[in-house]
């Protein structure tokens, strides 16, 4: 393990997330918060900055960086961005518990938009801008945005991209990874961009556009409001939201391939006609389900379009309390809470491309009993799944139900029944935030104790990393010699 070289860049992702807490400084100068609202966002980058000074000044010499490296790098990161991205809310008193002011934080970085805040409303445009703006930051992911303009690091940019993007399969758009990654940067923060103006355009305030905007393109979901999309009542700004958020949920790299015309890569494109595929039928079944609670059509269609796409984008916003709904309803909601966005998306969830290679395989198993002498290759986006890929999908999925099942009975220590407690694990490790009852979206994760909310918080980490990296730095393989 080099560990000079991973403290070497930590520091450089701490001064990164030390710059980034400068425009909640010039939001609270433009909304006169006075020293109040700039004092706690002054000490953080200092406090940030400080430490990333101490933590690695100089580069060292031996600047070998490989696969365990990149792990390791990505967890601390992400950890230790949600540390001191919670100063702020300690330091203004907005959050005065630690472990709540890390829940929140971490919440924002993994795009989950689970919320501790009883009072949303109450917190300044400084705090509220900050506590959107994670949800930007993480959802392209931060170590990418590093390699975007941080120098080389020698051999070491694959394992941190790898590390960090989420999916089965890791894939570039251009042969330099920091050329994909600038790229991957520009389509996002131009999408966004975009989604800020149509809601502008709906009618929605410029400062309540940024947010949702924000929470939108990170498919994390934090609102400045209690109501969250409901609050506007707008069947524009619902219907621009929950096309957005599909969007954002689709795979990075077809909108490469959309700049430049390639149409027949998104075209055959299998991931994609699983996704929406999901999506259709979820909407027709559960219209079908909850048509009686509805008196327009109108209503019916776009309540159930929107929950559907911010539940599968694992984004989490609301305009429904789909909690209301029959069970038949839920239990679709809760599948795409497992299912999640594409590969090289915002999005959570295991993956539509996993769900896929699942199904499949399920198939092929089913096939090779009945007829024993008759095997067929396992296609998926017109390649046959190797052996690698097979088993790499096989322990993902025996790994993430082995730490479901124990975060599961930790949170059972607080929470006032099983479907609080099941939907919570499932809300966080998937980093969609509203689960049902308790956690609903009428609800919150207030209720809980310390232990449940840090581990709810290690949950939304490790869910957002696919599991693997916090268990490497948790290993003490990681840190033996050699």
């Amino acid at each position: 393990m080099n560990g000079k070289m991973v403290g070497y860049v930590l520091s450089r992702i701490l001064f990164i997330n030390a710059l980034l807490m400068i425009p909640a400084l010039l939001v609270a100068l433009i909304y006169k918060e006075g020293w109040q609202g700039l004092s706690p966002f002054l000490l953080s980058i200092g406090i940030t900055g400080g430490c990333g000074f101490l933590i690695g000044f100089r580069k060292p010499s031996n600047t070998d960086f490989f696969a365990r490296e990149g792990l390791v790098l990505v967890a601390l990161s992400w950890i230790a961005l949600s540390f001191f991205g919670s100063l702020p809310f300690l330091l203004s008193g907005a959050i005065p518990n630690p472990i709540d002011a890390f829940f929140e934080t971490a919440s924002g970085f993994s795009t989950t938009g689970a919320s501790i805040l009883t009072n949303i409303e109450s917190l300044s445009h400084s705090l509220l801008w900050w506590r959107s703006f994670t949800h930007l930051i993480g959802g392209m992911g931060v170590l990418v945005l590093a390699l975007a303009v941080m120098p080389k690091i020698e051999s070491g940019d694959v394992f941190i991209m790898r590390a960090e993007v989420p999916g089965p399969t890791f894939g570039k758009v251009r042969t330099k990874l920091r050329s994909s990654a600038r790229i991957l940067y520009v389509i996002y923060l131009s999408m966004t961009a975009v989604l800020v103006l149509l809601l502008a355009l709906g009618g929605m305030p410029l400062f309540d556009s940024f947010i949702h905007a924000f929470g939108t393109a990170g498919t994390g979901g934090f609102s400045n409001k209690a109501a969250s999309i409901a609050y506007y009542n707008s069947t524009y700004i619902d219907y621009v939201l929950a096309i957005s958020m599909i969007l954002f949920g689709i795979n990075f790299n077809l909108y490469y391939a959309l700049f430049f015309m390639r149409m027949k890569n998104i075209l055959k494109n299998e991931e994609l006609r699983w996704y929406l595929g999901f999506i259709a039928f979820a909407v027709l079944l559960i219209c079908l389900n909850v048509r009686h609670l509805y008196s327009s059509i109108d209503l019916l269609v776009r309540d159930v379009f929107f929950t559907v796409a911010t539940i599968i984008t694992t984004t989490g916003y609301a305009t429904a309390n789909f909690d209301v709904w029959p069970v038949f309803s839920k239990v679709i909601l809760l599948f795409l809470m497992f299912v999640g966005g594409m590969a090289g998306s915002t999005a959570g969830g295991i993956k539509v491309s996993r769900i896929a290679i699942y199904i499949k395989t399920t198939i092929q198993e089913i096939r090779v009993n009945v007829s024993p002498n008759r095997r067929l290759p396992i296609l998926f986006e017109g390649k046959s799944i190797g052996p690698v890929l097979s088993r790499q999908t096989s322990v993902y999925l025996i790994t993430y139900t082995f730490m479901f099942v124990i975060f599961l009975i930790i949170t059972s220590l607080s929470a006032p029944n099983f479907t609080t407690a099941f939907t919570a694990v499932a809300a966080t490790f998937n980093n969609i935030g509203p689960g049902l009852d308790a956690v609903g979206p009428a609800g919150n994760y207030a209720g809980f104790n310390n232990l449940t909310k840090f581990s709810l918080s290690l949950v939304m980490i490790m869910g957002r990393l696919e599991i693997f990296p916090i268990l490497v730095l948790l290993s003490p393989r990681t840190w033996r010699r050699g």
